[in-house]
């Protein structure tokens, strides 16, 4: 029998409304960010692979808002779709430009590997809501980092071309990356009190899954740790045109009840 989710103060719940409006604003952009592909794959197969992998992370966000829905009542798809650039909370690292296949795959390994930790730490929080979440989630998200981790090592180790644009890849990515580890306001208290993961132990975690994986595995050269990060109300400049895009029907029809 599932325990039941325990009582939150009112700092607690504004707390993981913020935890939660941020992990699923990580999923949108990213999610984004993957469709951008959609007909434009190298190959068929693959097309479809990551257009899965896209629909799947929002899915991923539909869970998130839903649980910050039962705790306030927030609609998940207006917040989707009516919040500005200045109102998301998402990481830089999911807004850049989907890049080079290098680049896409790249980022999406790094990212895998970090959502699959935190939901395999967060099936333990003590709020059930979350747990549920993270047991449904995690057995989708550990497909995603099998794959991507694969196409990680076909293209560091295929022609040189590829071992150049996976490498040019990382030295992008991995200054942005720390922040997807960098806790919201208030997530201490929650961590404390069993709610959500230690972002400390799931960071280790990721280090000893990512660094061997990508410098033994896969002979890349690890850039320098990138500077500290800024909060996530800070964005790059590549976020509000995104949302533009990705809202314009939504906008256009606010009232729209079949789609």
């Amino acid at each position: 029998m599932t325990a039941p989710a325990p009582t939150l103060t009112e700092i607690q719940q504004a707390a993981l409304i913020r935890k939660l409006t941020a992990l699923a604003d990580d999923e949108i952009i990213l999610a984004q960010r993957g469709g951008e592909w959609t007909g434009h794959a190298p190959i068929l197969e693959e097309d479809i692979a990551l257009a899965n992998i896209a629909q799947d992370e929002l899915g991923h966000a539909g869970l998130y808002l839903e649980l910050r829905r039962a705790l306030d009542g927030t609609d998940p798809d207006a917040l989707a779709f009516t919040r500005s650039a200045e109102d998301y909370t998402s990481a830089r690292f999911v807004e850049l430009p989907k890049g080079d296949w290098a680049f896409t795959m790249l980022r999406q390994y790094l990212y895998d590997a970090y959502e699959a930790l935190w939901l395999d730490a967060a099936r333990q929080s003590v709020y059930a809501p979350l747990a549920e979440v993270a047991n449904k989630a995690f057995r989708e998200e550990r497909f995603h980092l099998q794959h991507t981790a694969l196409w990680v090592e076909r293209l560091a180790l295929g022609t040189p071309e590829s071992t150049r644009r996976t490498q040019d890849a990382l030295n992008a990515l991995w200054p942005y990356v720390g922040q997807l580890f960098q806790p919201v306001e208030g997530e201490a208290e929650l961590t404390a009190a069993g709610v959500l993961p230690d972002l400390s132990a799931v960071k280790a975690r990721w280090d000893g899954l990512v660094v061997p994986h990508l410098s033994v595995q896969c002979g890349l050269s690890l850039p320098p740790a990138g500077a500290e990060q800024p909060g996530r109300d800070t964005h790059t400049e590549h976020l509000a045109p995104l949302l533009d895009e990705m809202q314009r029907v939504y906008r256009a029809h606010p009232d729209a009840e079949l789609w």
